[in-house]
C-alpha cells in the first residue's frame, strides 16, 4: 500500500569515485522521482558557467602590432602563436586575480607549456606546445594572465589593454566536462527512487571534488536572496474589488446571459469568458467579433440590456479600471 506523504524524501548518500587528479564522479542518492533532474540541471550548468579558472587575455610581443604579422626565426606566425596559448593552462599560485609576466627566449629551441612556469605562475598543461624557435630567433613577450568564469571574446576586452598588446579570447572555465545520469535505485521495494551521477573533468586547474562543492556554494548564493522577507509590491487592491457587487457581477461568465448556441460559440471562440469584457465594448466592438451575424448582435444587445448594460453604456471610470484590471488577472 502506497503511503501518503507531506514531504519530498531527503537524500541520504552521496559517493565520491577519484579516478585521477582530475577525473571523478560525484553520486548522490536516494531522490523521489523528478527531483534528480530538478537538481543536477542547474549543477551542470553552474560547473560550466560559473567555475573560476585562469587564461591568457593578451599578450605583447616586441616588434609585433598585429595578430597577422611574423617573428623572425620563429616556425609559428603570430596568430598560430596565439591560438597555441590558448590551449596552454595557467594558475597563478599566490591566488591573486592577475599578473602580467615578461618572458624571453632565443636561439633553437621548442618552447612548451613547462618553459612558461616562473616563481608567480604555474602551467598544468606542462607538454601542450607554444613555438619552434631556430637559431636566429630571439623572442621577448609579456603575457597578461587573468581569473575570470565562463569565456569572455577577445572583442570585449581589447580596449582595457594599452598599446602594443593583442587580446586574446580568454576561456576560463577549468571544467572540461560534466555529464550525469540519473539511474534507478532501490528503497524500501520502491525502485522508483533515483540516483543522480555527475562524471566531472578538469584541466587540471581545480580538482572536480573542489570545482563540485563551489558550484553548490555559488548555487546557494543565486537563492539567498529567497531568504530575505518576500514583500508584496502590488498596487492592485483585490479586497476593494472583491466587495464591489458590481465589479462581480461583470465579472461573471457569459454562460449566465443563456445565450443560444451560436451566439456563444462566437464569443468563445473570440476568448470572450466574462460578461464585462461585453460591456466594455461599443457597438462597432461587438459588431467586430468575428462571425457574430445580425441575430446573434440583437440577441447580445438585449441580453445586456436585461441586465441593466446596454451597448454604449458608459461605465464609472473606477468601475472600469478595476473591471479591466481583475479581467486581465483572470485571464493571465
Amino acid at each position: 500500500m502506497k503511503k501518503i506523504k507531506t514531504s519530498p524524501h531527503i537524500p541520504t548518500t552521496v559517493e565520491v569515485e577519484q579516478y585521477s587528479i582530475n577525473h571523478a564522479k560525484v553520486i548522490a542518492y536516494p531522490y523521489e522521482t523528478g527531483y534528480a533532474v530538478t537538481v543536477a540541471h542547474p549543477l551542470k550548468r553552474l560547473l560550466l558557467g560559473s567555475s573560476v579558472g585562469y587564461a591568457a587575455t593578451a599578450v605583447k610581443i616586441d616588434g609585433i602590432t598585429h595578430e597577422f604579422d611574423s617573428v623572425r626565426g620563429m616556425f609559428e606566425d603570430v596568430a598560430m602563436f596565439i591560438i597555441n596559448l590558448k590551449n596552454i593552462r595557467f594558475k597563478l599560485k599566490d591566488g591573486s586575480d592577475k599578473a602580467i609576466i615578461n618572458y624571453t627566449f632565443s636561439g633553437t629551441k621548442e618552447i612548451k607549456g613547462k618553459d612558461l612556469v616562473t616563481a608567480e605562475v604555474d602551467v598544468v598543461t606542462v607538454d601542450n606546445h607554444l613555438a619552434t624557435l631556430n637559431e636566429d630567433a630571439t623572442v621577448n613577450f609579456s603575457l597578461v594572465i587573468q581569473k575570470g568564469i565562463g569565456y569572455v571574446p577577445s572583442e570585449d576586452i581589447r580596449n582595457n589593454y594599452e598599446a602594443g598588446y593583442i587580446a586574446i579570447d580568454a576561456f576560463f572555465t577549468p571544467v572540461k566536462k560534466v555529464v550525469y545520469d540519473i539511474e534507478n535505485v532501490l528503497v524500501e521495494d520502491n525502485p522508483n527512487y533515483e540516483k543522480i551521477v555527475f562524471d566531472i573533468i578538469t584541466d587540471g586547474q581545480i580538482d572536480p571534488v573542489t570545482a563540485f562543492k563551489n558550484a553548490l556554494a555559488t548555487m546557494q548564493q543565486q537563492l539567498s536572496v529567497f531568504n530575505n522577507e518576500l514583500k508584496i509590491t502590488s498596487t492592485i487592491n483585490l479586497d476593494a474589488d472583491k466587495d464591489s457587487p458590481e465589479i462581480a457581477k461583470l465579472l461573471e461568465p457569459i454562460e449566465s446571459l443563456n445565450l443560444n448556441a451560436r451566439s456563444y460559440n462566437c464569443l468563445d471562440r473570440a476568448d470572450i469568458k466574462y460578461v464585462g469584457e461585453l460591456v466594455l465594448m461599443n457597438e462597432e466592438e461587438v459588431k467586430d467579433i468575428k462571425h457574430l451575424g445580425k441575430k446573434s448582435l440583437d440577441e447580445i444587445k438585449a441580453k445586456l440590456e436585461e441586465i441593466g448594460y446596454p451597448v454604449e453604456k458608459n461605465l464609472d471610470s473606477e468601475i472600469r479600471e478595476a473591471l479591466v484590471r481583475k479581467i486581465t488577472m483572470l485571464k493571465s
